[in-house]
Order: structure tokens, then sequence, then C-alpha cells
């Protein structure tokens, strides 16, 4: 007996050769399959009846491959043509070359690429109206869509082929495990090993064996296949249990492992939807915490500088694209674009902060011009602010048009993630996110600035900070626009998940205000906690109730029977100024 490090090394050897062995006999393979390929589709073109072409066609679902389904989709476009000599053998043929003044071109066999040429080797050069092409009939034409199908599962493209995969197990057709079992000893793909176990135990499942029938059932009850579901409860209801007890048994312990599953995903996307919704509310409210929970400015034009930053943000997009003509009063304007390649991605990065500096202007000229002579009113400059809604929603028809206009998600934000069945969206991630980064940025901006200090102070107790010498009313101002901006933040990542037209305010204003006395006037993080709370609480009805209007209709009566019981909110806010 050899020692034990012979013993290994030996082993070890003996694997590598074993690997080595398959890795030629896989390269060999490669390498002859594409003349394997157009020998057997020549072939198949000048076999003599449809049966046999059906036969030879279907044989290559053996080796499926893009090569396969290019060559298939020139049989059935016609580009595949039928020669006979004059002893009448035919032979497949493509054309090749410009047309000659005969209308003629060079010719190439099919079965291996090489020029034709007549018996004393001059080249072959046809009319294409002078002989035939290689038709198809219905049978012929399914029998290449089976190949093609199959051929898919061997895409360069993961997701392409992943869905090929899944799509072969359609119509749970035995005849396709071959292929399917060929292709997992190659597959190196998590995702595409997971779906090629998946695929083959829906097509056992029609298996006339019980052992597979069973097997089936458990590997599916484990991946918790919900594309299985279906299919297993009518396995588990049509099955007799006199006859076959343990298949009906391995349906069951299947559909409730599915059905667990399926509650687990909507438990989940129910409290990320609902996340995402509270996060959607809280952007937009999170404005008006400032003008209206700390300042007391009832402003009803709170959407309409929401919409400021959602048009600031289409205007962005269009700079850095093609450009964009505007018509406002009759004058015609046109804002050249710089055609950046790029753009569709690098604009929202550039909109988010020009729409905070839009709204921020805006809210600037309004407190300048309006809102600073109705403090300490709030019925007038309620009647005020919703005046100049007004007058905001005619301007936005007179220079964008009484229509929406479209705002283009950058390509990061359009996709999704989905882990473990439950999808992500991207668009949905981010307002979690940029939530959460506007709370913080708020924070900061009212608990370690100067500017913070200030507003805390005026706002605490306006008459002693005007005698300490702050001057109060630039404090209002700065206030007033910093809220304003937090609106036009809003409107930019709104217009990523709606609309964008005139009106697009009105719909998130009554939202907005709900937020606001629901958390307590003037407290931050009440405001944060209303919002998510009343995302949560809306979806996880909607989810249950399977209606989205009752959902509505009870989170509002939850609203107004919550207020009832506590007028001021969850917070209360102790402000000399507002007392």
């Amino acid at each position: 007996m050899f020692p034990p490090p012979v013993r290994r090394a030996a082993l070890c050897a003996s694997l590598l050769l074993q690997v080595g062995a398959v890795v030629v006999m896989w390269l060999s393979a490669r390498a002859e399959a594409g003349p394997a390929v157009r020998e057997t589709i020549a072939a198949a073109v000048t076999a003599a009846t449809p049966d046999e072409q059906r036969e030879m066609i279907l044989s290559l679902k053996a080796t499926p491959s893009p090569e396969v389904v290019s060559w298939l989709d020139k049989w059935k476009e016609g580009a595949i043509f039928i020669y006979q000599d004059d002893e009448g053998k035919a032979t497949a043929l493509l054309l090749t070359g410009s047309q000659d003044a005969a209308d003629s071109y060079a010719t190439l066999r099919l079965s291996d690429g090489a020029p034709m040429c007549a018996a004393d080797g001059s080249p072959i050069r046809i009319n294409p109206k002078a002989v035939d092409f290689a038709d198809t009939d219905s049978g012929l034409r399914r029998a290449m869509k089976e190949v093609a199908d199959l051929a898919a599962l061997a895409d360069a493209d993961p997701d392409k082929r992943i869905r090929a995969i899944q799509d072969s197990a359609i119509g749970q057709n035995s005849d396709k495990l071959p292929a399917l079992e060929a292709v997992r000893l190659l597959e190196k793909n998590p995702k595409a090993l997971r779906a090629l176990e998946e695929s083959m135990a829906i097509i056992r499942l029609n298996s006339p064996e019980p052992e597979q029938r069973i097997t089936a059932c458990n590997t599916l009850g484990r991946l918790h296949s919900i594309a299985a579901r279906d299919m297993i409860k009518s396995m588990a209801t049509e099955t007799d249990a006199a006859t076959d007890k343990d298949t009906r048994t391995a349906a069951n312990h299947a559909l409730s492992a599915i059905d667990s599953h399926i509650a687990t995903i909507n438990a989940l996307g129910t409290a990320f939807r609902g996340l995402s919704l509270g996060s959607v509310l809280l952007v937009v409210a999170i404005g008006l915490a400032i003008t209206f929970g700390l300042m007391g400015i009832i402003n009803m034009a709170h959407g309409e500088l929401i919409a400021v930053g959602a048009y600031t943000t289409y205007i962005i997009q269009n700079v850095f694209a093609a450009g964009l003509k505007l018509s406002p009063f009759g004058v015609s304007i046109s804002i050249p674009g710089l055609n950046l390649h790029s753009g569709g991605n690098l604009y929202f990065a550039v909109a988010l902060p020009a729409s905070f500096i839009a709204a921020a202007l805006v809210g600037l000229l309004l407190e300048r011009t309006v809102i600073r002579f109705l403090y300490r009113r709030p019925l007038e400059s309620l009647l005020a602010t919703w005046g100049i809604s007004l007058v905001l929603q005619q301007l936005f028809r007179l220079i964008f048009g009484a229509n929406n206009v479209q705002v283009t998600s950058p390509l990061w934000l359009s996709g999704n993630w989905t882990v473990n069945d439950v999808v992500f969206g991207w668009n949905r991630v981010f307002v979690i996110v940029f939530a959460a980064a506007i709370i913080a940025a708020t924070w900061l901006v009212i608990n370690k600035t100067p500017l913070g200090l200030l507003i805390r102070a005026v706002m605490q107790n306006r008459n002693m900070a005007a005698c300490m010498g702050i001057r109060t009313e630039r404090v209002n101002m700065m206030t007033f626009g910093f809220g304003c901006g937090l609106a036009g933040l809003a409107g930019a990542f709104l217009s990523q998940i709606g609309n964008v037209g005139p009106s697009l305010g009105q719909n998130y204003i009554v939202d907005a205000f709900m937020t606001v006395v629901v958390g307590g006037v003037g407290n931050i993080l009440g405001t944060v906690i209303s919002a998510l709370g009343i995302g949560v609480a809306d979806q996880t009805l909607q989810q249950y109730l399977g209606n989205p209007v009752t959902g509505k209709i009870l989170v509002l009566a939850a609203i107004i029977l919550f207020l009832q019981w506590r007028p001021a909110g969850l917070f209360v806010t102790r402000s000399r100024s507002l007392d």
C-alpha cells in the first residue's frame, strides 16, 4: 500500500485527467458544432419528404445553440435555395456577393460554405428567380420553433437564458428534459441552475411514474415555486388518495410550503410598499412641516411649489438632451440642449439641487411680496395662498401647456431588485433613502447651524428674539424659503413616479396637511412617524381588503377619530409664538 500522501496525489492526478478529458471533449464538440449544424440543415432542406425534414430538424434539439436559430431563420425567410444539377442531385445553397448584369449571384454550399463549382471548375452563378427557395409548412415551422426555444438555453445573456429555461417548462413536454440536462452540466449561473431545477421538476410533474412526481413535488416545495402552484394544487385535488396516497401527500406538503412562502412575500411586499408610500408622504410634507408647523403659515400654494420642482426637473432633462421650445404668453423661447448621450442618466443629479433652488427662489418672492404681511393672520394667509396657487397653476398652463409633460427616469432608477421573489423597485428604494437624507439634512440645519439656532429662537418667542438683536424678518424669509425648497425637492422626485402637470401639487396637498397635523404641528419627528404610519396602514388595509378605495376611506376615518382624541397630534409643540 502507498502512503496516504502518495494516494492523495494519485487521486488528484486522476481527477485532473478526468476534468481535462471532459474539457477537451467539450471544446471538440464546440468546434464541430458549426459544420454539423450546417450539414444537418442542408440535409433537411433537400430531404425527400416533410416527415424526414421534421425528423432532421428535431434532431438539433440535442445540441441547441444560437447558430441553429440563425440558420433556421434564414430558412424561414427564404434565404436558402435548392439547386439541381444535370444529374438531378439537389443541393442547398446560399447566394453571396453582388448582382451582375444577368441578375445572378455567386453561390455557396450550405453544408460547408464552400463555393459552388461546375464540373469544369468554373463558379456557378444563378438567378434567384430561376431556382426554388427552400419552403416550409406549418409542421416544419412548429419543429423549428421547438428547436429555437431550446437554442435560447445557450444564449450568452444570463437573463435571456433564464427566461428561456423558464419558458421550457410550458406544456410540460418531457422531450425537453435531455436538452435541459445537457445545459445543466455546463451552467454556472446560480439563478439559471435554480431555474433549470424548477423547470425540470415542473415537467416531471406530468410523468406517468409516481416516484418522479413525488420527487418533483418535493423539489418544487423546497424551491417555493410559485409558477408550479396551480399545477401542484390540481395534482393534490385530482390524485386519488386510495391509489396514490404518497403523491397526494407530497403535493399537499409542497402546496403548503409554497402558500407559506407567498404569505411571507405578501407581508414583506406590503411592508416595503407601505414604507415607500410613507416616504413619498414624508418627502411631500417635510416642507410643509417647516412653513406650517414652525411658522404657522397655512400655505395652500405648497402643491404648486412642488410642481415648480417637477417642472425644473423637466427643463433640466431637456437641456441635457436636445433642448426645449416654450411659448409663454405667445412669445417663442428656445432653450438649447447639450445633446449628451449620457444625459439621460446624469440630468437627475443636477435636477435635484436645481429644483430646490428654483422652488426656494419662488418661495422667497412669495414671502417678500405677500406672506410677510400675513403673519399671525391664518385665515387671510389661507385665502391669499389659495389665490396664489390658482395663479401659479395658470402660469404653468401658459408656459408648459395644459397637458402633462413627460419626464423619463434615469436608468439607475428604472430597474428593480428581486430578493427571494420580493420585488424592490429602484425608484421606491431611492425615495426611502431620499426621504431619510432630507430628514437628516433638515435636522442638521435646524439643530446644528446658526440659521437653525435663529429659527428656533424666533419660533419660540419672536418678540424676545427681536429684542436680542435678531432680524426676525430675515429669519422668516430664510425659513419660508427653506421650506419651499424642500417642496421643490419633493417635486423632483414625484416627477419620477407620476405625471407632471399644472395640477400635480393638488394631488398631494391634502395628504401633506394631514401628515403634518397627525404628527403634531411644528414637530419634525411627529411628521416622520405620521407619514410612515399612514403609508404602512394604507398599504396593509389595501392588501387585506383587496380594495384600494375602502382602504383609503378606513385610513381617513382612523385619522379623524385620532384627531378627535388628540387634536394636537402625536407630539405637542410648546411655543409662545404659537400659543
